[in-house]
């Protein structure tokens, strides 16, 4: 298993550095961002949904976006149940042997300044099978990285659009976040810009 999440993090640092190629940053600025004071945090998380005989009364995972950076996730091949919000429809991402679901964070979108959006994501019960089964990575900030939207991005944006997102400490989103996970993230957004001028 330490042998996978090593490999795993060493995929989520490349996927960063391919960000910040498309975003016209130095290679190394999301990890160095991430950083903090103790280095960035990874984790896995195995999960099992069990078969439901009576889908229609409950919701299984409900819809969100992930707090952190990257998401890598390796999903059952054969009993679906994710789906991404997509143009205000809810869309299968069928389950595909050998093969990982990249997903990314709040922490993107803020660090981007919106170039990239973290992906609304819930999983709806199944009757079939013998449920479903999830192994998924989570690349993030150290607790005490600063977050905020990349120079170099604001200097290529119109000036209409200069820096639409808050500056922060990573664990005071945290801490917003535990209690508005299944909430809108525009106003964890606001929220923190109460919040701005402490960092």
């Amino acid at each position: 298993m330490k042998e996978f999440a090593s490999k795993l993090e060493k995929l989520a640092e490349e996927l960063l550095d391919l960000l910040c190629e498309n975003l016209g940053l130095e290679k190394g600025y999301l990890k160095k961002t991430f950083y903090g004071s103790k280095g960035p945090t990874f984790g896995t998380k195995v999960s099992n949904y069990p078969p439901c005989p009576k889908p229609d009364l409950i919701k299984g995972l409900r819809a969100h976006t992930d707090a952190g950076g990257v998401i890598l996730l390796f999903q059952d091949d054969k009993v679906s149940g994710l789906q991404l919000l997509k143009d205000g429809q809810w869309i299968d991402v069928p389950p595909m042997r050998h093969s990982i679901v990249v997903n990314l964070g709040d922490q993107i979108e803020v660090i981007s300044n919106g170039k990239y959006k973290s992906v609304e994501h819930r999983v709806v019960t199944q009757t079939d099978g013998n449920g479903r089964m999830s192994i998924a990575s989570f690349y993030n900030p150290g607790s005490d990285a600063v977050i905020y939207p990349a120079p170099a991005v604001l200097e290529k944006e119109a000036e209409e659009k200069k820096q639409v997102y808050p500056k922060f400490v990573f664990e005071d989103y945290m801490k917003l976040y535990a209690g508005l996970k299944f909430q809108a993230k525009e106003p964890r957004f606001e929220a923190m810009k109460a919040v701005e001028t402490a960092v």
